[in-house]
């Protein structure tokens, strides 16, 4: 008697592993998945609003100091002059994605070490 039930749990276990372990690998599908992840990817650099970096967020005369010294220390990047009641803020670039802007920001921060990445129309 306790060999039928210890044999029939033991088929039991079996049969659910192998019917489990079937099933995970009847699901992943890494080429699907993998197509998702790409659209997903296109429609972000397409549609998304993208990101700058602020370097600073305050009174207006400092704010000018910071984009005069910006500008000479990093020439070709385009800075942006904002006043949003009632503070200055000096936002520089435009990056598409986090990670642009973030690795941008690994630049900047050496001088500027306020930096931040700030996102764009959201």
């Amino acid at each position: 008697m306790k060999k039928s039930i210890i044999l029939g749990c033991f088929l039991f276990v079996c049969i659910f592993t192998t019917q489990t372990i079937f099933s995970q690998s009847e699901k992943s599908d890494n080429k699907l998945v993998s197509e998702f992840i790409s659209k997903k990817r296109a429609f972000n650099k397409e549609f998304s609003y993208g990101f700058r970096i602020q370097l600073y967020n305050g009174f207006e005369e400092e704010a000018k100091k910071t984009r005069g010294k910006f500008k000479i220390d990093f020439p070709e990047t385009k800075t942006y002059i904002i006043y949003s009641q009632p503070e200055w803020k000096i936002q520089v670039g435009f990056y598409k994605t986090k990670l642009e802007a973030d690795r941008a920001l690994l630049n900047f921060k050496r001088k500027y070490q306020s930096a931040i990445v700030i996102p764009l129309g959201k």
